[in-house]
C-alpha cells in the first residue's frame, strides 16, 4: 500500500497545508468538499507537491519534518518541483 505526503495551496505563495494519506485522490476530494476545516476556512484546494512512500513509517516522519520546516523551505520545495504552483492531481497514481 502507497502512503503519500502531500502539501495544498489556496494560490501560488499563499496558504499551505502539509498531509499524509493512503489514499491521495480521496483526500482532495475531502478537502475539496470542504470537509477538512483548515482547508476550507483558506480556500486551500490545489495540490502543488506529492511524493509517494512504500510504507507508513517513512511517510509520518516526512510529513512530521515537512510541518517543522520554515516556510520559505515548503516553498522552496513546491516551486522547484512545480515552479508555477499548477494543480497537479492528474499526476496522482491511480
Amino acid at each position: 500500500m502507497s502512503h503519500f505526503v502531500y502539501i495544498l495551496a489556496s494560490r501560488p505563495g499563499g496558504a499551505l497545508y502539509v498531509g499524509r494519506t493512503t489514499d491521495l485522490r480521496l483526500r482532495l476530494q475531502a478537502h475539496r468538499a470542504g470537509l477538512s476545516t483548515h482547508t476550507h476556512k483558506y480556500n486551500i484546494k490545489t495540490l502543488v507537491w506529492f511524493e509517494e512512500h512504500e510504507s507508513f513509517e517513512p511517510s509520518l516522519r516526512r510529513e512530521r519534518a515537512i510541518k517543522r520546516w520554515r516556510r520559505d523551505w515548503k516553498i522552496k520545495l513546491i516551486t522547484d518541483a512545480n515552479p508555477n504552483w499548477q494543480d497537479i492531481t492528474a499526476f496522482v497514481p491511480a
